[in-house]
C-alpha cells in the first residue's frame, strides 16, 4: 500500500466566512451613569479619609475599577445577521422571528410595564428609552416575544423585516 509523501503540503482547512452583520449595537451606559459611577467611587475617599487620605484614594480607585468592570461586562449586544438574531445572551434563528415593532416614550414605558408578558425575554437598560418588540414564532418556545432596549429602534426593525 503506498504511503503519502511526507513532503507534500497539507491543505489548510477552510474556515467559514463570518456572516454578514446587518445590524449591531452595544447598549453602553449613558454619560450620566458614568458620572454616577465616579460619584459613588469617590465616596471611598470620604469613608477612608479618617484613616488616611491615601487609603481613601486607593478605595476610590478600587471602587471605580470594580463598577467600571461590572458595567462593561454586563453591557449587552444586539446583532442581526441573515440567519440569526442575538440579543444579549439569547440567540434565535431568523426564521422564528415574526412581527417587529418599535416603541418610544409613553408607548415604550407601557410595553416595559403594564403590557409586559411575564414569559417574554427582556433585555432592558433603564438609560435607553426606546424598545423593540420582536414576536417569536417557534412552536417549541413558550416565549411569546423578545423586548429589548435600543438607541436605534427603526434601524433594528429594518434589519429584521427587510423593509425600508
Amino acid at each position: 500500500m503506498p504511503t503519502p509523501d511526507q513532503s507534500s503540503p497539507v491543505p489548510a482547512p477552510k474556515t467559514p466566512a463570518a456572516p454578514e452583520v446587518l445590524f449591531s449595537e452595544k447598549l453602553w451606559p449613558s454619560p450620566w451613569i458614568w458620572i454616577v459611577v465616579v460619584g459613588l467611587s469617590s465616596a471611598g475617599i470620604l469613608m477612608f479619609a479618617p484613616i488616611s487620605f491615601a487609603a481613601g484614594i486607593i478605595a476610590a480607585l478600587v471602587l471605580l475599577a470594580i463598577m467600571t468592570t461590572l458595567l462593561v461586562l454586563s453591557t449587552p449586544t444586539i446583532s442581526v445577521t441573515r440567519d440569526t438574531l442575538r440579543v444579549g445572551r439569547a440567540s434565535i434563528d431568523r426564521k422564528f422571528v415574526g412581527s417587529v415593532e418599535a416603541f418610544t416614550k409613553s408607548e415604550a414605558t407601557a410595553e416595559r410595564g403594564p403590557r409586559l408578558n411575564g414569559l417574554a425575554y427582556m433585555c432592558f437598560r433603564g438609560w435607553i428609552d426606546p424598545v423593540v418588540k420582536i414576536q417569536i414564532t417557534d412552536p417549541a418556545d413558550r416565549t411569546p416575544y423578545w423586548i429589548a432596549s435600543s438607541r436605534r429602534p427603526l434601524e433594528l426593525v429594518t434589519a429584521l423585516t427587510g423593509q425600508k
